[in-house]
């Protein structure tokens, strides 16, 4: 793969002040930030907005270094808060916003937040305020803010609430901390991830030589902007090229999306697998499933890259019928769902990273992937497969360059884990490298399990074979006292269908539900090595417990119950 040319004004930025200043100046009357169905801000009105909230907030005792909390739903007002705390020198501390009351308060006393900016929505979230700590809602410094850069109210004349006067005058420079990310806690244990100036700039720079991106594209924005990818590539990347982004403001449901694709036409959008996981599983999975002829054109290639084809231009239509770059991160995607997009030549891409890395470390654009590949490292990475941490093929991907973060925030024992004296980052990601530099993750090095004889298994494999069958939504592979076993999460609904009057029996569904399992357990083992062969499968009534990236929640489910347990 040939990287993008990057404009030499790009790779000038060393700020995120710098950054929204460049852009403000540069692309004065294109749009910047929008919400579908509300209004917009062209980017000389978020130079503007951002300009107040500087004020605002140093009106409020906000000064260079101190930390502030941003906790609220994606949202032009998050997006100004987040530039005007960073580009006056303090350290922006984003929240999920599905993280619980007693998480966010823990961020908040570890972090030392000085302020809190938090929306409406979220606000009985937040502990009571206290001396030392202001508390204010997004949407009234946003709202104060673009009255002030639009010309309206009392703001624009001087008479900005809370204090509001000269813009802070320090700057930052490229080695201070802009933010502090704590992780979403696949194990239980947020982190507070610390990123520079430089950190977050480089990787936006860096973003560039993967696509081609300008003043005349359009991002839907549907992924949470408190999460690095989202907040990096689907924010700060487009607002550094003069793009325009466009809120849906709601869950992205199948029915929330579809309005907002026909209005915006997106050329670019960033998602989790989920999204088209759920279109597939939905749409076109089932047209396999029908009968024994149709599941036998799944196997028949040409007649099923017809139906993908076909499937895949409805697709393409319903998502606007303007995209050329779909971008998959955050987790793995489904082979079979993946083999549908190829097919289908639906424009999409999935690319590899981490909080930790600011977060891209690699990727392509759509007409350079490869099967089961997040692509190369992007410019100005390295990528080395650490095979003493594997098998000899696979190994532990190590990651250096300009991205990679300070540490972990007051927890110095972590950091010295994860970051090596020269320079490198163990991500914990166990994969193999092509000749031309292509990455295959293979799962998370603490997931892998060694078989009875020292075999490497890992569950991802599993899964991706478990999740072929018609009715399964999801599944975990795990070992549990010696055994390998599998948590399978079936279309309950689907199933029912297939019982007909018998599916108001719970104990009908459940008997049907383990006789399926179980034959399905005998396919798989069909299919794998003799050490990889499962032992049991589970039965899941309720999807699995995620983090905001869609990533199952391990750690909860690595274990039988001991009901469960009963039943083994």
């Amino acid at each position: 793969m040939k990287y993008k040319p990057i404009p030499d004004e790009v790779r000038a930025l060393e700020t995120l002040r710098g950054l929204v200043d460049r852009s403000a100046e540069t692309y004065a009357e294109h749009t910047a930030l929008a919400m579908h169905g509300g209004r917009s801000l062209s980017y000389a009105d978020l130079g503007d907005a951002v300009a107040a909230a500087r004020r605002l907030l140093a009106g409020r005792g906000i000064e260079f270094g101190d930390r502030v909390a941003l906790i609220g739903e994606n949202k032009p007002e998050w997006g100004i808060t987040y530039l005007a705390v960073t580009s006056m020198g303090a350290v922006v501390v984003p929240i999920l916003t599905d993280f619980s009351g007693d998480i966010i308060a823990m961020i908040l006393e570890h972090s030392g937040a000085k302020g809190v900016v938090v929306s409406e929505s979220m606000k009985a979230k937040v502990p009571a305020e206290t001396a030392e700590r202001f508390v204010t809602t997004i949407e009234e410094l946003g709202a104060s803010a673009i009255e002030a850069a639009t010309g309206a109210g009392e703001a624009a004349a001087g008479g900005a609430p809370d204090g509001g006067g000269t813009d802070p005058a320090a700057r930052p420079q490229e080695t201070d901390l802009a933010s502090i990310l704590y992780t979403s806690g696949t194990t239980g244990d947020p982190k507070g991830v610390m990123l520079t100036h430089r950190n977050i700039v480089q990787n936006v720079i860096s973003c560039r030589s993967v696509a081609d991106i300008g003043p005349d594209d359009r991002f839907l924005s549907v992924l949470p902007l408190a999460h690095s990818y989202e907040c990096t590539v689907g924010f700060l990347l487009p607002v550094a090229s003069g793009a325009s982004v466009t809120y849906l403001g709601k869950p992205p449901t199948l029915t929330a999306l579809l309005p907002a694709l026909a209005e915006v036409h997106p050329t670019m959008m960033l998602t989790v697998p989920l999204i088209m996981e759920k279109l597939y599983q939905s749409r076109v999975k089932p047209v396999f499933a029908k009968n024994a002829l149709t599941r036998a054109l799944k196997h028949i290639a040409p007649l099923r890259k017809f139906v993908h084809r076909a499937a895949g231009k409805k697709a393409y239509e319903a998502f606007g019928g303007a995209l050329r770059f779909y971008g998959i991160g955050g987790a793995p995607l489904t082979p079979d769902t993946e083999r549908f997009l190829r097919e289908a030549k639906f424009p999409y891409a999935i690319g590899y990273g981490l909080t930790e890395t600011a977060p891209l470390i690699a990727g392509t654009d759509a007409a350079d992937t490869k099967f089961r590949s997040t692509g190369p490292a992007i410019e100005n990475v390295e990528i080395r497969i650490d095979r003493n941490a594997g098998d000899g093929v696979e190994g532990e991907v190590l990651v250096r360059g300009p991205n990679v973060m300070q540490g972990y925030y007051r927890n110095e024992e972590a950091t010295k884990e994860i970051l090596t004296e020269d320079g490198w980052l163990r991500t914990g990601d166990l994969a193999s490298e092509d000749r031309d530099g292509y990455i295959y993750i293979r799962g998370r090095l603490k997931n892998m399990i060694l078989g009875p004889s020292g075999e490497n298994i890992y569950p991802g494999d599993l899964e991706n074979v478990i999740n072929e069958h018609e009715l399964v939504v999801e599944s975990l592979v795990f070992e549990w006292q010696g055994q390998l076993l599998a948590r399978v999460h079936v279309d309950i609904e689907a199933l029912k269908e297939r019982l007909g009057e018998h599916a108001a029996h719970i104990a009908s569904v459940q008997e049907r539900a383990d006789e399926i399992l179980e034959s399905l357990r005998k396919a798989v083992n069909a299919r794998v090595s003799r050490h990889a062969r499962l032992s049991r499968m589970v039965l899941e009534w309720e999807p699995f417990e995620k983090t905001p990236t869609r990533k199952i929640k391990r750690f909860l489910y690595t274990h039988l119950g001991e009901r469960e347990g009963r039943r083994a």
